[in-house]
């Protein structure tokens, strides 16, 4: 079977870039101390795929218990793609990610990047690095994964069950499962393994689909 689309998380699916977000909330939160810290990059590897607005309201709210206004989440957020931009730019790809975006467009398949990154940095980080050719459209937050899914299938009037969604964490599983698309876990001995027994995994981004 030849996929209609092939769609993509970035951050541990492209470049090897979540030890950089890691380290950046490790840093935000250190000045609370160890136990805040180590709460705070547990419940960051647990919850890949969530927009970073989230993740620091929830931080704020059950780690804290300090109020934080739309205001301040703004702040962190720009505090955040701070410390994090230059060393995501700097990451090496996935392995079998470079090969894999090359052989989709010699085929003609096209490709897509659905993220959590929030969209107009995502864009600026897929140019830099060259990949802007790959994609026909790169999304990221803050619209869910599966409305962005629905949305780009919809347009395009792809069929779900031809479709198939490359991802490292349940957030990606369930909007996949949501939208009907198939799914491969990315995995690496490096994170936790979040997929349900069962699911479909690679430590390599794989090129060839046919098994699925």
């Amino acid at each position: 079977m030849k996929w209609q689309a092939v769609f993509f998380d970035f951050d541990g699916v492209i470049l090897d870039s979540v030890h950089a977000k890691t380290e950046a909330f490790a840093q935000m939160f250190r000045p609370f101390g160890t136990d805040i810290e180590q709460a705070v990059v547990t419940y960051h590897l647990a919850h890949g795929g969530i927009s970073r607005f989230e993740k620091f309201r929830h931080y704020y709210t059950h780690f804290l218990n300090i109020p934080v206004s739309e205001d301040r989440l703004q702040e962190l957020g720009e505090e955040f793609s701070e410390l994090v931009l230059t060393k995501i730019l700097q990451s090496p790809f996935i392995a079998g990610a470079e090969a894999t975006l090359v052989m989709l467009n010699v085929e003609k398949i096209p490709a897509y990047v659905v993220s959590g990154t929030p969209s107009g940095e995502l864009e600026f980080i897929v140019e830099r690095r060259g990949l802007t050719k790959f994609f026909r459209e790169v999304h990221g937050s803050p619209r869910f994964k599966e409305e962005i899914l629905l949305d780009v299938i919809g347009r395009n009037g792809f069929e779900p069950a031809r479709c198939i969604f490359l991802g490292d964490a349940m957030s990606d599983y369930k909007a996949a499962h949501i939208v009907g698309l198939k799914f491969l876990g990315i995995v690496s001995e490096q994170t936790p393994f979040p997929f349900p027994p069962g699911t479909p995994v690679s430590s390599v981004v794989q090129c060839n689909f046919e098994d699925f």
